[in-house]
């Protein structure tokens, strides 16, 4: 067990701590001083059950400057330790700390793969075993000072090295303690510097609005992000639900703060459950002693993106609906309550409130989440923004692979206007920047525009003409509500799309037999 005493700084009130903890046979395996202002007192006392700290706390809290006795579940040097393996970890290039012997002391999970071993085999290996003709402890004591983009050779792989030299106070080459190098492949620099230039645009100008209907989105967007509430966007695969999200938060009074996202269709249960609210320590075997963070705390004080959230567990569900009530959690295998002050933003594809319908979701989350709501339309419902957005990508693909701005021909975008977009403007993105790299650089041809025809909708020609007129209409019916439906995957959606109530499209699609497939 981990214990927080709040204290005042005086001469012997740890003696004095330690000597009651003595007479009740408690060991203390570690003890640290911190809290905001250094008033706190931190115990780690492996051996001390629940009952003992009952009998304990009011004798400690009688001691003279005493004020609080309380668990925790994490000594902050633990804490700390947590969050920065959380931080190393979320980077997608390698970061390595050496010391002044060449020797690696920790390295992240991304330099772990570059080397070849496991994250836990890395301290203590040499660096020049893998780097060729490059001795950083020289050229650390030679510089004394960081060194951006040098050229090295990592297992035969060219890295440009941003070096940054671990330095104390005293200006001299015995201080020096080492060097955090990270590295950057050399191939991708071109990509590099164009995400620099994405974000150079941060919240809502980097959406691009040339369609009218996604611009009402963005206005509605803009008058809700800096409300304080839950907020549901809907929409698509594909629409930009995680980049509104993220407009959301940098343009509300949390946009300096953390900003994390979890999708919980990609996660099996418990996975998704210890990402999320993290666990104890020795919560379940093989789990850290020290325990484990989750989202939600290194959210604190920001953003939370749930997205696919209607993938979510019923289990997840339950937690999410207490912590949107009522601000607190617990870990997974801890009796701990955490309380925490996080914004979450949810997204899906689904239509949440047939998922309630049906009982696959629960109607009280379901409320809490939709205080706010945002609908994504999908590309095919903005096609009178196309050009502009089409031109915008080559554009960005055009920097990206460092050729020619190419031109897109009439014939292109006729063919780019006929298709439907399944994965609507993500694929748009990635189907231009596929054609920019196959054009010629100057001009942008049908046959460089490369789409699948999976998914595409039923031609509403194949029906016959025999029979009465009521006959003709009613097969007419079903092969326009089959058209749409692919698309409209529910009755709330469709019914939307046609303009009559969900109850009217519900009756047509059971008297045709539609969506019972699934």
């Amino acid at each position: 067990m981990r214990i927080k005493i709040l204290c005042q700084n005086r001469v012997g009130i740890l003696r004095d701590m330690l000597e009651l903890l003595v007479d009740y046979g408690i060991n203390v395996a570690r003890g640290e001083v911190g809290g905001e202002h250094g008033n706190a007192v931190y115990l780690h006392c492996p051996n001390l059950m629940n009952l003992q700290l009952q009998a304990l706390r009011p004798k400690i809290e009688a001691l003279q400057g005493v004020f609080e006795v309380r668990k925790v579940g994490l000594m902050p040097s633990e804490r700390h330790s947590l969050e920065l393996n959380a931080l190393l970890g979320a980077l997608e290039f390698p970061v390595l700390s050496i010391d002044m012997s060449g020797a690696i002391v920790a390295a992240n999970r991304a330099a772990a793969q570059l080397l070849g071993v496991r994250v836990d085999e890395v301290p203590g290996m040499s660096l020049s075993r893998y780097a060729e003709d490059f001795d950083l402890p020289a050229l650390v004591r030679a510089n004394k000072a960081r060194i951006n983009g040098l050229r090295v050779t990592i297992r035969g792989d060219v890295f440009l090295a941003d070096i940054a030299p671990l330095q104390s106070e005293h200006d001299d080459s015995e201080a020096l303690a080492g060097a955090v190098l990270t590295l950057h492949r050399a191939d991708r620099v071109g990509e590099r510097i164009y995400n620099v230039r994405k974000q150079e645009l941060r919240g809502f100008d980097s959406i691009f609005q040339s369609s009218k209907v996604m611009a009402a989105v963005v206005r509605e967007a803009r008058r809700m992000a800096p409300l304080d509430a839950p907020l549901l966007i809907e929409g698509e695969t594909g629409t930009g639900k995680e980049l509104l999200a993220r407009a959301c938060h940098l343009s509300s009074p949390r946009g300096q703060s953390p900003f994390m996202v979890l999708n919980c269709a990609g996660l099996p249960e418990s996975m998704a459950e210890t990402e999320l609210f993290g666990y104890g320590p020795g919560a379940f075997e093989g789990a850290r002693p020290e325990g484990k963070l989750g989202l939600l705390e290194l959210t604190a004080g920001g953003t939370l993106f749930l997205d696919g959230v209607g993938e979510m567990s019923t289990r997840l569900q339950a937690k999410l609906v207490r912590f949107l009530q009522d601000g607190c959690f617990r870990r997974v295998g801890s009796e701990q309550e955490v309380y925490l002050d996080v914004r979450v933003i949810c997204a899906t594809q689904l239509d949440l409130s047939e998922l309630c319908a049906r009982g696959e979701f629960r109607q009280d989350l379901y409320h809490r989440l939709n205080v706010l709501s945002l609908h994504i339309p999908p590309l095919r419902e903005c096609l009178d923004g196309l050009e502009p957005l089409a031109l915008h990508f080559i554009d960005q693909a055009s920097r990206q692979i460092g050729c020619a701005l190419p031109s897109l021909s009439a014939e292109a975008l006729e063919r780019l206007a006929g298709y439907h977009w399944p994965g609507n403007v993500r694929q748009l993105e990635n189907t231009l920047f596929q054609a920019v790299s196959l054009c010629d650089g100057k001009l942008i041809r049908p046959e460089h525009i490369r789409l699948p025809d999976y998914g595409t909708p039923p031609p509403l020609g194949n029906f016959s003409l025999e029979g009465s007129l009521d006959e003709i209409l009613g097969r007419f019916e079903k092969a326009v509500l089959q058209d749409l439906y692919a698309r409209h995957p529910s009755s709330r959606q469709l019914g939307k799309r046609l303009g009559v109530s969900h109850t009217t499209v519900a009756n047509k699609l059971r008297d045709h037999g539609i969506g019972k497939e699934g």
